[in-house]
């Protein structure tokens, strides 16, 4: 690899920041209509089918992480949900108004955004960012993943086709130049309006420390809950294909499975019939030596199929070579049990609890360990319990009889936003709780104007307070 000169370096990097301040003059001035067109046109560049396949191809083989097949759906599942959540949204002008506040809300850009993306997702990621910043009338300059490096830069050969087929400027959509190292990404979350960052944790710190406004998204490490109401093959369907989508490369994956006494028999079976299969005793080490050797997760198994990581670790379990999900049983909770933390693999610890009070321990404390924030999935038929969950457990989602994957950044068949980076509050040290969306690549201006005066009396306010604390009251 080619080291490139500092100086050049910053050279390159304000050129293209350079490029993108004057790509967004042009695009601020669009109508809403022309705005929606290069939206569009954005989503035709993954969505096109030859694209699409291509971009998948490309992904896998660069990062050898997940599988072709998934990511293709992915990729169209992602963007096409996106499409479906912008379309008719307003973003240029007054965009609402409420009369009786005497306001008026007009939406503006943020500017120039610089998006960090991970290697798991390296078109979908970028597509979803891309495309919620240009309806917002920004420019988007990616910095992605030095192994998804290439599949981005050819996204953006796409997205410049369309541009060009519409008459937008190129350089709405731009990329870091290569080879990518961490000093252009630190210059351009430097010298940016708006940085918006997924991926590991040290790219979200280092975001939130750049000095620009930034918006970060926490780490994953799913528990999903089954109590003793649930259908527990419909249970068993959702968890296995959420959990062997794409090699787990998602951090919505199901990481954890706690399972009440009363069923946990039967949903072992349950899991069997759809190849998720257990693993105890001697091949139960096996699994966590391979996985996590030295104590940190394994470059080499992350990401690939359930048998394959079944084979590298010689398991001596029953169809293991056909398993789509390993379910690895597990009781301790923490450091020294390395299991308590994400796998990014088809692989899915097992925790038995007593009841479901039990479970939702078990759920606290693994998220405790890791992933304090992102999301929670139970499959029961009482409806108090997820709201239970809700109230209690430090999770930003409660995803409810639904394959966790696919639900919580977003579903045809649920109301979250279509995204891949999903907040994770002050849990997860973050400064939202939404999935990232269009929202959060626009400023707003409100106009206010006078209204009829609403200035409450003191009594209205404190005369209950004062009653109850026999406090004199004051006129």
């Amino acid at each position: 690899m080619i080291k490139k000169d500092s100086a050049a370096t910053s050279t390159a990097v304000s050129e293209l920041v350079a490029r993108a301040r004057k790509a967004q003059a042009i695009i601020n001035n669009y109508t809403q209509e022309q705005v929606d067109e290069v939206v569009t046109a954005l989503g035709w560049s993954i969505i096109n089918p030859k694209h699409n396949e291509e971009l998948a191809i490309m992904s896998v083989a660069d990062t050898e992480l997940g599988n072709v097949e998934d990511k293709i759906t992915k990729n169209h599942r992602k963007t096409l949900g996106l499409l479906r959540d912008l379309d008719g949204v307003k973003t240029v002008g007054v965009v609402a108004e409420y009369p009786d506040k005497g306001i008026i809300e007009i939406a503006r850009p943020a500017g120039v955004v610089g998006a960090i993306v991970p290697s798991t997702n390296p078109a979908a990621t970028p597509a979803n960012k891309t495309i919620n910043a240009i309806k917002c009338r920004n420019a988007m300059i990616i910095a992605p993943s030095p192994k998804g490096a290439s599949s981005c830069a050819r996204l953006v050969e796409f997205m410049h086709a369309e541009l060009e087929r519409i008459g937008a400027p190129k350089d709405l959509v731009q990329h870091l130049p290569f080879p990518i190292n961490k000093a252009d990404t630190q210059q351009l979350m430097r010298e940016v309006d708006l940085v918006v960052a997924t991926g590991s944790q040290n790219n979200i710190r280092d975001a939130y420390a750049c000095g620009t406004p930034a918006v970060g998204v926490g780490a994953g490490n799913v528990v999903s809950i089954v109590d003793e109401t649930a259908d527990l093959n419909s249970a068993a369907e959702k968890i296995v294909a959420s959990k062997s989508f794409d090699n787990a490369t998602s951090c919505s994956s199901e990481n954890h499975l706690v399972v009440v006494d009363a069923v946990f028999d039967e949903m072992i079976e349950a899991l069997a019939v759809n190849n998720a299969v257990l693993v105890e005793g001697e091949n139960r080490d096996k699994v966590i030596t391979n996985l996590f050797p030295e104590g940190r997760l394994s470059s080499t198994l992350i990401a690939k199929k359930a048998h394959e990581i079944a084979a590298k670790c010689e398991l001596d379990t029953p169809n293991a070579d056909s398993a789509k999900v390993l379910v690895v049983e597990n009781t301790g909770i923490g450091e020294g049990h390395p299991l308590t933390g994400e796998k990014l693999s088809p692989v899915l610890a097992l925790y038995r609890a007593k009841d479901f009070e039990d479970a939702a321990r078990i759920a606290d404390d693994i998220m405790a360990y890791m992933g304090r924030g992102h999301s929670i999935s139970i499959h029961t038929n009482n409806d108090e319990r997820p709201l239970e969950l809700g109230l209690n457990l430090p999770a930003c989602r409660v995803i409810v009889n639904q394959a966790h994957c696919f639900a919580t950044g977003g579903s045809f068949d649920n109301g979250l936003p279509f995204s891949l980076s999903m907040g994770c509050g002050t849990w997860g040290n973050n400064n939202m709780s939404d999935n990232m969306n269009y929202k959060n690549y626009m400023n707003t201006t409100r106009i206010s104007r006078t209204i009829p005066i609403n200035q409450p009396s003191l009594d209205s306010i404190f005369g209950d307070y004062w009653d109850n604390h026999n406090i004199s009251k004051i006129s």
